[in-house]
């Protein structure tokens, strides 16, 4: 997140050993995982897990992986600040679904890989993690997967751009059982809002909302659902909203 400007403050040196020893980190915990790493691109990393051997657990291990990063950032960004460098975050998408998996490119050059209407919404989702201020998004399909290994928090309806069908996404939090107790009642609060929101009634959904924020103060969800609360209230939704929000960007 937010690597380019983070590029501009260091020398490209400087950038290189900080990428290198990030990739390096992350990837040994997708390895470990089962995952098999599809390519880089810059500072990001694609996976797939599931082929081409087939593995039972495979968005259970993808959700556990994602955890993993996560958790090996932040020991990470704390060497980083010690050393004087920037801090360094992540967000993670995943989807689970039918796609193309084989040799593709050229007939010079190619390359074991996915294509398909799956892979596209993992980006997203990944892009989409900017719009609600979470780690990790995963979709239905990977939390009908994973869903008793995994806690999770639902968040929206949301259409991609690119994509008719709207998906209901969740944010990725905790193995079960590891989750602290004010995420559990915020995860309470925010649910009951998120009804609220969904049948218009904006100014009690709102409330719902600060009241996770009392209890966690950085909830990116809580924030961005309270500014989508006062838009509605100043520009009401058409006759029929189905409350699901099309995201614009990639």
């Amino acid at each position: 997140a937010g690597f380019t400007s983070l590029s501009e403050k260091l020398s490209p040196e400087e950038v290189v050993a900080l990428l290198n020893r990030y990739l390096t980190a992350m990837t040994d915990i997708l390895l470990r995982s089962g995952g098999l790493i599809d390519k880089y691109e810059g500072d990001a990393i694609m996976a797939f897990w599931g082929a081409p051997v087939f593995q039972e657990d495979h968005a259970v291990r993808a959700c556990l992986a994602a955890l993993d990063n996560q958790s090996r950032l932040g020991e990470l960004r704390q060497d980083f600040l010690q050393a004087g460098l920037p801090p360094i975050h992540a967000r993670i998408g995943i989807n689970t679904g039918e796609m193309i998996i084989g040799n593709m490119g050229s007939s010079q050059r190619f390359d074991f890989t996915v294509i398909g209407d799956s892979v596209n919404l993992a980006s997203r989702l990944e892009g989409a993690g900017k719009e609600y201020g979470v780690q990790i998004l995963i979709s239905e399909g990977t939390y009908s997967q994973a869903a008793a290994r995994i806690e999770v928090r639902e968040l929206d309806l949301l259409r991609v751009k690119g994509k008719e069908k709207p998906v209901r996404i969740y944010e990725l939090l905790a193995r079960p059982g590891q989750l602290p107790e004010t995420m559990q009642k915020g995860r309470e609060l925010f649910l009951h809002g998120l009804n609220l929101y969904r049948n218009q009634n904006w100014e009690e959904a709102k409330s719902r909302f600060r009241e996770v924020l009392t209890l966690l103060p950085d909830d990116g969800p809580s924030k961005t659902f309270i500014r989508r609360c006062e838009q509605f209230q100043e520009s009401p939704p058409e006759k029929g909203w189905d409350g699901v929000f099309q995201l614009k960007t990639k």
